[in-house]
């Protein structure tokens, strides 16, 4: 057996995130309506209509296509993709082929060792970035396929790399990065719950040392990084398997789909060629022309990357794993940096990524179904103005996330608000003198730490509403 490597190549394809279709002005968020809902004749393809191009989809794909280094096409065209599918409701897809928006690209990702750490970095190439409207979908009900069209002519930019990567770990790492990228330029929401990011992974071996590539096998449809992964490792093994047996690649490019309950790929059929599909320019659009003017315009109010935003994050003092946690959940990344407005990162950071995650997760709730940034915000405010203390704040915290209310609410309804009125403290804390006169010994004999059990005996008997920086002042002046 020869020493081999893998060679994968991925097409991604990734929803733009638009109000209406890519040709049509039709609601481009299906996921959840009833089937055929949102459709009309062009999405459809009723003879006689014309497609209109999507200019907010445009512009989110060449922001896209910067954010992955490509060089923008500034003279470039539809096509049709002929073929002929029950969820193809045209008998063609719009695509672009020969002159796409855009070309010659690179992604930079990281693959991290077992600790949480960088182990490597890597760069894939990009090939090209080009657009194109997705079909409807299939459901297969034992002799019965039932078809659902809502998702026919969503806009789609399909994103083809180089034979770049060398394992499935690294198709994931680099699927992950990107998805980051394309939901910082809010050119997506890549949201694969929803189906709006979908993998086609090509894989082959060849021997060590040579540049040549053998013919591969597509895996088609992946919909989740895990997919991603069993799917390359599953192939990988098959096809070491059929080089042992056969002494050598395979004779052709197949394509395969992956059956994810049962862990396996299946033979699905030999793999098409650009003319299999007879490719030719879309007669009903016009060819789409850019002034570098316009480029310019767009790359200058592009926001920051997820790289640079990792690395600002861990200047800040957060680790690898924190800043990621950021990076990956938009809404955590509004709240802390609306909390490190107010104060600094480390104190944000340990009320969003560590309180608020812990709540959640021991709620078993999802980040939308806990407090948003205004809540947060609130419960700041309420801690810094002395309403309540730090450590009542983490109970008021745990309650907004248990019953959804605001600080506020809470904090009246449980009687939480913190006692600062020094009268009322100076009682308390000649009890706890009382109460604990060995403590009061000790720290007149020089061990500081008794003064904690004094503090604790005022907190206790206060139900954590004393406000602790006063009964330390009072008590320190009474000792």
């Amino acid at each position: 057996m020869p020493d081999l490597e893998v060679i994968i190549g991925l097409e991604v394809h990734a929803q733009m995130s638009t109000k209406t279709k890519m040709f049509c002005g039709c609601d481009n968020d299906a996921f959840g309506k009833a089937p055929n809902t949102t459709v009309c004749p062009i999405c459809m393809g009723h003879p006689g209509t014309l497609p209109a191009v999507n200019a907010t989809a445009i512009e989110k794909a060449i922001k896209a296509s910067l954010a992955i280094n490509c060089s923008i096409n500034l003279s470039n065209h539809f096509d049709r993709k002929h073929y002929f599918y029950p969820d193809l409701p045209m008998g063609f897809q719009i695509s672009q082929y020969d002159f796409p928006l855009s070309s010659n690209g690179s992604v930079t990702y990281d693959i991290f060792d077992a600790s949480g750490n960088i182990e490597e970095s890597k760069v894939c190439g990009i090939t090209r970035l080009h657009m194109e409207n997705d079909a409807g979908k299939l459901t297969h009900k034992g002799s019965t396929t039932l078809c659902d069209y809502n998702r026919a002519g969503t806009p789609l930019m399909e994103i083809v790399t180089e034979p770049d990567l060398r394992s499935a770990d690294e198709a994931v790492a680099f699927a992950q990065e990107l998805r980051r990228i394309l939901i910082a330029v809010q050119a997506s929401e890549a949201d694969m719950f929803k189906g709006m990011m979908r993998f086609d992974a090509s894989i082959s071996l060849r021997e060590k040392g040579t540049e040549k590539l053998n013919p591969r096998s597509e895996i088609k449809n992946l919909n989740s990084f895990k997919s991603l992964e069993r799917a390359l490792q599953y192939e990988e093994k098959r096809l070491r398997k059929h080089w042992d047996e056969d002494g050598g690649p395979l004779k052709g490019d197949i394509t395969v789909g992956w059956l994810d309950d049962d862990g396996r790929t299946k033979m699905l059929r030999d793999k098409e060629t650009a003319d299999d599909y007879r490719y030719f320019p879309e007669p009903d659009i016009p060819p789409l022309e850019f002034e570098k003017s316009y480029i310019e315009e767009l790359r200058a109010g592009m926001p920051t990357l997820p790289r640079e935003l990792k690395e600002k994050y861990i200047n800040l003092g957060l680790d690898e794993k924190q800043a990621l946690q950021l990076i990956d959940q938009s809404t955590l990344q509004i709240m802390f940096e609306a909390i490190r407005a107010k104060t600094d990162a480390k104190r944000a950071s340990s009320m969003v990524l560590t309180q608020l995650l812990g709540f959640l997760n021991a709620a078993e709730k999802e980040v939308a179904e806990g407090p948003d940034a205004d809540a947060m915000l609130e419960l700041v405010d309420k801690i810094d103005d002395g309403t309540i203390s730090s450590n009542a704040g983490k109970d008021v915290l745990q309650k907004m996330v248990e019953t959804g209310k605001n600080a506020s609410t809470i904090i009246k309804e449980e009687g939480m608000q913190q006692i600062s009125d020094d009268s009322a403290i100076e009682s308390m804390v000649d009890a706890a003198i009382a109460a604990n006169p060995k403590a009061v010994e000790d720290y007149k004999g020089g061990n500081e730490k008794a003064l904690a059990a004094i503090v604790g005996f005022v907190m206790r008997e206060s139900k954590g509403q004393a406000d602790p920086v006063v009964v330390n002042k009072i008590l320190r002046s009474k000792i």
